[in-house]
This record gives C-alpha cells, structure tokens and sequence, in this order.
C-alpha cells in the first residue's frame, strides 16, 4: 500500500502531510488542501493552508512561529504600512514571492490548481497538492457582529468573538478538480488528517461530488483514517476546541468522530484519549490509539509509517 491521499488543513495537517512525504516513495502522495481559508491581500491570492503544506515538505515552514516561512524578512510589509495599507495580516517577503507567483499566473488564465502545481514543480516538490476546488470558496462564522471571513476572525480579531455558525460561501457552485477525483479513485489509502473538523476539513468535504468520491473508494475497499486534532479535549493549536463547544458538539477525540464517522474506516486518537475508544467505537469505527503529537520530523514519520501498517492490517486479504 503505498498511493495515499491525504486530506488536509491548517497546522496538523501539513505535519502529517510531511510524515507520508517522508515514508513514502516520491510521487505516491498526494494532498487535497483547503481553500476555504483563501484571501486576497494587497491584490494577491493567499493560500494559507496549501502554502503551509508547500512549505513544510520543502523544509521551509517556520515551526517556532506555526506559519510562514523560516528566517522569514519583512521589508516589504513594513513598507506597505507606512503607506498606510493595513498589517495586520502580515506577510514575509519571500510568502510575497510565494503569491505574487501564484497570483500572475492565475491572471494570465491558468487555474488555481495548474498556477500552484507549476510552483510546487519549480521548487522540486514529488508530491502533489491539489486544491479542494478551482472554484472560489469562502469560509464565513457568524458571530456576535454578523458574519465575519474567516481571516478577520482567525487573524485580525484573533479568533476572539464567540462562533454561532459557519457557512462555505460559494460552495455550491464548486466542484473537485478532475486532478482530485483521479486522485481518491486512484488511492490505496485516504486519511483525513488532524485538522480542525469544521474549517478545516469541513469545506474540503463539503465540496459538491467530494464525500460521493471518498464513498466511492469506500465501496472499492479503499481504507478511509481519520486522525484527531483534539487531544485531552484541547486543540494543539487554533480554536478548534472552542468552535466545537460553540456550535454544539463535545470538545474531544470522540466529538471530532462523531463529525468524521460518515466518512471513515477507523478513527486514530491519542494515548490520552484511551478512555474513550469504547465511545468512539460504537459510532461504528474501528480504532487505534497511539502518541499522535508530531512534535519534530521523526514523530511526523513515525505516525505516518504507523497509519500504512495499521490500513495495511484493516485490508482483507
């Protein structure tokens, strides 16, 4: 079993991203990143979860900050606020590269998945990471103020206000790529990754013809593993352990299963989390408990080697 695909957003995701890119021989892996978190910015498309994914398996993601890019320069942003354009979504240099990149050639006709794949070629990526969609998608919350897009919330108001509601603005006009659809019919193994369960991996499935592609493989034997981002009822990072609370559902390993058991085979939760495998198991997964924290590029391996063998182990033979 080697061709996975992975799904995935924020922080979480990307790490366990890099683990499979590790193990896995070059080219069996690909990445069905987020778009939902999109912005534009000083005229430019940001792509914060894709980019996070582009620069973790380049070795470049700026651990010690939990984005960007490391040793990271900040001419230009400090240039542009003294024109008096706003900062607070800030951007190093070499990030602006990154989109100014992108952006031109999105300009010039090319998709958003054609525009990042000649960037993830340029900088000598095997691994393909594909958008969720060419279609513009926009994660909005409703809060004590209206709705508010999701970097307002996330960045500006530092995920502040309390979450009432989410919506995916444009998803019903957006569709998977024929590069994703390929790319879940082609899988040996799907895993969604341990990212927040609703803006994280929320808008991926719920992108029209997404969750129909993943039952599909489903059906063809494809094992389906999700990884919880929830670990003793606490996000590692973000607000995923609040937005759970706010919108109705348990902050824990076995609330993020109850939202993920559509679309699974088996649900990995921590060690710390062992109490509520029985829980977790009744909603109809099978489970695997292990050290799910990937602290450093050895941890981030040796999770990833661990979902292969435990898939490999679920496969009739």
């Amino acid at each position: 079993m080697t061709r996975v695909v992975i799904l995935a957003g924020g922080t979480g995701g990307a790490k366990l991203a890099a683990g499979f890119d590790a193990v896995l021989p070059p080219g069996d892996l690909t990445v069905i990143a987020n778009t939902g978190d999109d912005v534009e910015r000083h005229g430019l498309l940001v792509m914060p979860d894709h980019d996070a994914i582009l620069y973790m398996l380049g070795d470049r993601f700026d651990h010690e900050r939990g984005w960007g890019i490391a040793g990271e320069t900040w001419t230009v942003m400090e240039g542009l606020k003294a024109y008096g354009e706003e900062g607070w979504f800030g951007l190093g240099d070499r990030d602006f590269a990154t989109h100014i990149a992108r952006t031109s050639r999105v300009r010039a006709g090319a998709t958003v998945s054609d525009a990042v794949i000649a960037l993830q070629t340029a900088v000598g990526l095997a691994t393909r990471i594909l958008p969720m969609t060419d279609a513009p998608c926009r994660t909005q919350v409703r809060t004590d103020e209206g709705w508010l897009d999701f970097q307002e919330y996330f960045v500006h108001r530092h995920q502040g206000p309390e979450i009432h509601d989410v919506r995916f603005d444009g998803i019903e006009a957006a569709r998977p790529t024929d590069a994703v659809l390929a790319a879940l019919a082609e899988a040996e193994l799907i895993v969604i990754g341990p990212s927040n369960p609703i803006v994280s991996l929320g808008p991926i499935l719920a992108v029209p013809g997404m969750a129909e592609a993943i039952a599909s493989a489903r059906h063809a034997g494809v094992p389906v593993t999700a990884v919880s981002g929830i670990i003793g009822g606490k996000a590692l990072k973000g607000p995923a352990d609040r937005m759970l609370v706010s919108l109705g559902h348990e902050a824990s390993a076995t609330g993020v299963a109850a939202i993920l058991a559509p679309h699974s085979d088996t649900f990995v939760l921590d060690a710390v989390d062992a109490v509520l495998e029985p829980a977790i198991s009744d909603l109809g997964l099978r489970t695997h408990v292990t050290d799910t924290i990937m602290a450093d590029a050895a941890g981030r391996s040796r999770l990833a080697a661990e979902l292969l063998a435990v898939a490999s182990a679920s496969v009739p033979t």
